[in-house]
């Protein structure tokens, strides 16, 4: 990242010319998402598209897997470029990069060997497991193409290099896009041809970063030979990114806990749950990259000990991830029922599907700032409190709420489980980011 980029005195400009990439990224990652459930809903199959709904926890538990030196390595590296550390960055980098792809790989043995056994927890039944399994196990295939794209992208966004991350994410989901139709209706391979569709889409991404990390990075590196990093910095890595890659796979947890308790309603419910998860990102993405975008920022004040400029950051991030959590919010509230239909047509489904967008999305304002909040300890390094906030708000706090409010309320209780642990999670990380954070700004 460009040291005048920081210093110029313009926070709301640095600001934004980080995070608009970052969202127009989380916008495609959004279209990536959607096209798979969009494509295979069009086939009019609900047990065809509750089984790919199932296998929703995979990609997020890959997703993980990349955070854990995504996150972690972002992290480092922008504190370190506050503190004019370059040679570091490039230790740092290839070490995150290498060990991403092996990570991803590990990952798709374990999920390859364990398949059969891991599909009924996922909710899959008698008419569900054949398109579930179809869609699992090549998912799980690309596993190191996945988290090693989570990675690039990350630590492209740490050296500033934001637009070429959101290309980077760009030219796999066009690919995706692309071949979805082709492979699942064009040559008949329904839930196996969208997850091809998905994988080779993540191989294109990983192609194209490697070839912009080669020829235009000046900071990150896949020299082999700068693997090895000092135990401190794989401490730091870690300590940031295993809890953000707690909260992905609590996230994943959270949505098997979510389909077993709907399971007893039946595989409609599950498939309506599926959609309304999936257009409920479109808000949530957004947050995210209006927060994560800002994280170069954070660690590059952090590391330099820039109290004044953290504050006014954090002041301007607060009114910007609000207001636009709050708009957005009320605009898929309001047109909760076209969203579901333009999935799917059946009646049942956008009945229930309505209903489960608008309890999904009214406290997503809450959701937003404690993401905020999360990002900031993570930046800041203070490992504890963030692996607290990141087993929260889809950890054990919406796992608690699930169990009490589906025994006190049954089947609307299981759906506005989410809603309430959203504003309990609120409430925590405020609590936390003052006494630890916020008054030492003072």
């Amino acid at each position: 990242m460009e040291k005048n980029l920081l210093l110029n005195g313009n926070i709301q400009k640095s600001y934004f010319m980080l995070t608009i990439p970052n969202v127009l990224s989380m916008v495609i990652t959004l279209v990536y998402n959607l096209a798979d459930t969009y494509f295979i809903a069009a086939v009019g199959n609900t047990d065809l598209v509750a089984g790919v709904s199932l296998c929703a926890p995979v990609l997020t538990v890959q997703m993980a897997f990349g955070n854990v030196f995504a996150q972690g390595g972002c992290s480092l590296v922008s504190r370190l470029l506050g503190a004019e550390k370059k040679e570091d960055i490039k230790r740092v980098s290839s070490h995150c990069i290498y060990t991403g792809y092996l990570l991803g790989l590990l990952l798709g043995i374990f999920f390859l060997l364990t398949g059969q056994m891991l599909l009924p927890i996922l909710g899959a039944d008698g008419d569900t497991i054949g398109f579930a399994g179809q869609y699992f196990y090549w998912i799980a295939a690309g596993s190191p193409f996945v988290t090693a794209s989570y990675v690039y992208t990350n630590l492209f966004r740490s050296e500033g290099l934001s637009k070429e991350a959101m290309l980077g994410t760009g030219v796999g989901a066009v690919v995706n896009i692309i071949l979805d139709p082709i492979f699942i209706s064009g040559l008949g391979m329904g839930a196996r041809g969208a997850a091809v569709a998905t994988v080779i889409g993540y191989i294109v991404s990983d192609l194209y970063c490697t070839v912009v990390l080669l020829k235009k990075s000046r900071l990150l590196s896949l020299d082999p030979r700068y693997f090895r990093i000092p135990g401190t910095y794989a401490k730091q890595i870690l300590g940031i990114g295993i809890p953000a890659a707690i909260m992905n796979i609590v996230q994943s947890l959270s949505v098997v806990f979510l389909n077993q308790f709907l399971l007893p309603y039946g595989n409609v419910e599950i498939a309506a749950m599926g959609i309304a998860m999936k257009t409920v990102s479109i808000v949530n993405l957004v947050l995210i990259g209006l927060a994560y975008g800002g994280q170069p920022l954070y660690g590059y004040f952090f590391g330099a000990g820039d109290r004044e400029n953290l504050k006014k950051l954090t002041r301007f991030n607060l009114r910007v991830s609000g207001g636009t959590a709050i708009v957005m919010s009320a605009a898929v509230f309001a047109a909760a029922e076209p969203l579901i239909r333009f999935f799917m047509e059946d009646t049942a489904i956008v009945q229930s599907g309505s209903l489960m967008l608008r309890l999904q999305v009214v406290t997503m304002t809450f959701a937003g700032i404690t993401l905020l909040l999360t990002l900031i300890f993570q930046s800041a390094g203070q490992i504890g409190i963030s692996f607290v906030l990141s087993l929260g708000r889809q950890g054990f706090l919406f796992l608690i709420v699930l169990v009490v409010a589906s025994r006190m309320f049954g089947y609307y209780g299981v759906l506005a489980s989410q809603a309430v642990a959203d504003v309990i999670s609120m409430a925590l990380a405020g609590v936390l980011f003052y006494r630890s954070i916020y008054r030492n700004w003072k």
